[in-house]
């Protein structure tokens, strides 16, 4: 049951390292100077977007066998291994239209739409279709996007030039094709091919 929530909190925590959405907070948090407003958005946001998706997992869970899940999910985390290889760039001029309804409100609305389509959404989609524990599953990434999110938020400007961005994407894209090649034995096995 608690793999339900510590596994996507991992997953979506790496999959978060130097993703648009960090880089949205970085943004914020240098234009607005006050962390928790800040935190507060990214909590509801999340909460929000990730709910859905989860639901839609949640959704696709019933459609297809563990063995196909499985399959499926190796290839997500292939999927996001390349994906995260992938420096995310920030749209400056959605964020800056935004700027005018305060902190609190510009981050939910700008997360909740940055998040659309975005890997930690894809990510959760799949972890809800593949853990049988629909709300830790949001719990876990949401709280996976936090631990990636909040030290951002609190370090503002000061740690965004000193982080090895390329170095953590290569990494994180390591940790994933590991998980891939899990996903995949499970696949194998739950296949009867193993």
């Amino acid at each position: 049951m608690l793999e339900s929530l510590f596994v996507p909190t991992f997953i979506v925590a790496l999959a978060e390292i130097g993703d648009k959405t960090q880089l949205l907070a970085l943004l914020l948090a240098a234009r607005f100077r006050r962390p928790w407003p800040i935190i507060w958005g990214i909590v509801v946001a999340t909460l929000a977007n990730h709910f859905a998706a989860g639901a839609v997992g949640n959704w696709v869970a019933s459609l297809f066998s563990a063995a196909t899940l499985s399959w499926i999910l190796t290839a997500s985390f292939v999927a996001v291994a390349i994906w995260t290889l992938i420096p995310d760039k920030l749209d400056e001029d959605e964020e800056s239209s935004l700027k005018k309804y305060g902190p609190f409100l510009t981050t939910l609305i700008a997360f909740f739409l940055a998040e659309m389509g975005d890997k930690t959404q894809v990510a959760t989609v799949m972890l809800a279709a593949q853990y049988p524990h629909f709300v830790l599953v949001v719990l876990g990434t949401t709280l996976g996007m936090l631990l990636a999110n909040v030290p951002v938020v609190l370090a503002g400007n000061f740690a965004a030039d000193r982080l090895p961005l390329a170095l953590i994407r290569r990494l994180a894209a390591c940790a994933f094709a590991v998980l891939a090649l899990y996903a995949g034995y499970q696949a194998l096995k739950l296949s009867g091919l193993v």
